[in-house]
């Protein structure tokens, strides 16, 4: 027993931390790992060793798989990439808890670690061949924001690369940038700086953001493809148009606060707000000027409604506004910021009770272990009918010659009746996994069959064109036409899902 106590409230070394991240973030990643669901553009990409992350503005993630795999492609090599990931985060996290704490206990490594267990990275982590580069993208902003240097150039130029190269890695990760920098003005006022230290701490990472932006705008942005920078229409209620999007990301931010977790996170609100008035004391306590002091504390209030709008962040600007949660990257800055409060009020109080942050740490797990189940069935059940579909093919002489076999997806929220009782109990999982579909045509190929393509020319003329013949087959779940030459895969619609009673 004492030898937990002290291990709880002694100082750590940088191996120690280092040697927790790690374990905390293997912990968290394992049943994705262990759950093997190539996750839809994974599909494509292991069949084809696929890159095409270039034009979407990604190039250190295709130099990434270049170098990694010693090859001119991305052969399939899950998962060692998202493990050496996982190292790098570990090492990044180490770097930021001796930021925030330069003599950090076990309660001081747990205010860190909503980056990684952040519930709505857990769909960033289902990319195979993303993820890793999502989370570089993660390490490099965080380098960015530790990096320390005593030449001014030097500490400006290093982070500034290391912002471009978290955009070239993934773009959305700049909300995190931005976020960790207004924590960096809490952080300041907490550590008490003198005005002209507080604001050169500001203006360094305003600069090196804006340096950061105009380094990737001329090494990876060129390569983008146009059609994926479009921005709202400024002549057309763009207010309203970002009063939709916010809208819709807090529909989706609402999903997590279903049952004991709402009590978990108003418990972590009513800490963090403690922290913020002990704060606010310490702002009131300062030796300069009542003008410079209510500067500060302006600034530290604006950085709550500052990090809310970084959830989704930049991602709230563009034309084809996209709802993933793989985009809600800042929402982890946010719950650091209610880790970081909480830490400051329940420290006061009593050195251990900051260790009472492990509860929503924990909540946090087991949402990760709900999510790798469903990802499970998720696999059994498209394997099950891929499987069925390659089988009707393959037996029937007619099918297996076909030039061509068109596959309609059909896009329904009540295929996975697996899940059935995890989505109801855990409503953020549904949206987490974001698979509305059966089957892919790029399972096929899998299973031998390689006539079968997506109908994406076509868009959905195989659902209306072809229902007035009769199926040359049919089952539970698809009929199959055949025409010809040419065959095409219509998928039924599957009706609401009804829970059992045992």
């Amino acid at each position: 027993m004492g030898r937990f106590k002290r291990l709880v409230s002694e100082e750590l070394g940088g191996r120690q931390v280092w040697l927790f991240f790690l374990l905390a973030l293997l912990v968290y990643v394992l049943p994705l790992i262990l759950a093997d669901y190539p996750y839809i553009d994974d599909n494509w990409r292991s069949l084809s060793a696929g890159m095409a992350w270039a034009e979407q503005g990604r190039l250190f993630t295709e130099l990434f798989y270049n170098l990694l795999t010693f090859s001119s492609g991305a052969p399939y090599i899950f998962p060692l990439p998202l493990l050496i990931a996982t190292l790098a985060m570990a090492a990044a996290l180490t770097r930021l808890t001796f930021h925030y704490y330069p003599q950090p206990t076990l309660a001081c490594c747990l205010v860190v670690l909503p980056l990684w267990y952040n519930p709505f990275f857990l769909q960033n982590l289902s990319y195979q061949y993303d993820a890793p580069a999502m989370t570089l993208s993660l390490v490099a902003v965080i380098c960015g924001i530790t990096f320390r240097h005593p030449s001014r150039i030097v500490q400006w130029l290093v982070p500034s690369f290391l912002v471009a190269l978290a955009l070239g890695l993934y773009q959305v990760s700049f909300n995190v940038f931005l976020g960790l920098c207004c924590l960096e003005a809490l952080k300041g006022a907490n550590d008490k700086l003198a005005w002209p230290q507080w604001c050169g701490l500001l203006g360094w990472k305003l600069a090196q953001a804006i340096l950061g932006c105009l380094i990737y705008a001329v090494s990876a942005y060129p390569f983008i493809q146009h059609n994926r920078t479009s921005l709202l229409n400024w002549s057309a209620e763009p207010l309203l148009q970002l009063h939709i999007n916010i809208g819709r990301v807090l529909e989706k931010v609402v999903l997590l606060f279903h049952g004991g977790l709402t009590w978990v996170f108003a418990g972590l609100l009513l800490c963090a707000v403690a922290g913020a008035i002990r704060l606010g004391f310490k702002l009131a306590a300062r030796q300069d000027s009542p003008g410079k002091n209510l500067l500060i504390g302006l600034v530290c209030v604006l950085t709550v409604p500052v990090l809310t709008l970084l959830v989704s962040g930049m991602a709230l600007f563009f034309r084809d506004f996209n709802e993933g949660a793989r985009t809600l990257m800042g929402f982890a800055v946010l719950l650091l910021l209610l880790f970081y409060l909480s830490h400051l009020a329940l420290a006061h109080i009593h050195e251990r009770l900051p260790l009472l942050l492990v509860i929503p740490l924990l909540a946090m797990l087991s949402l990760s272990y709900a999510y790798g189940r469903v990802l499970t069935v998720q696999k059994v059940f498209a394997a099950s009918a891929a499987s069925s579909m390659a089988y009707d093919i393959a037996s029937r002489k007619e099918l297996r010659e076909a030039k061509r076999i068109y596959l309609s997806v059909t896009y329904s929220d009540h295929w996975l009746v697996g899940a059935a009782g995890s989505f109801k109990q855990m409503p953020v999982l549904h949206y987490l996994l974001n698979i509305d579909f059966l089957v892919l045509a790029e399972n096929l190929p899998k299973l031998g069959i390689t006539n079968v393509v997506s109908e994406r020319d076509r868009r959905n003329a195989t659902r209306v064109g072809y229902q007035g013949y009769p199926p040359f087959l049919e089952n539970q779940y698809y009929r199959i036409y055949l025409l010809g030459d040419y065959g095409f895969i219509v998928m039924k619609e599957p009706g609401p899902i009804k829970l059992l009673h045992w």
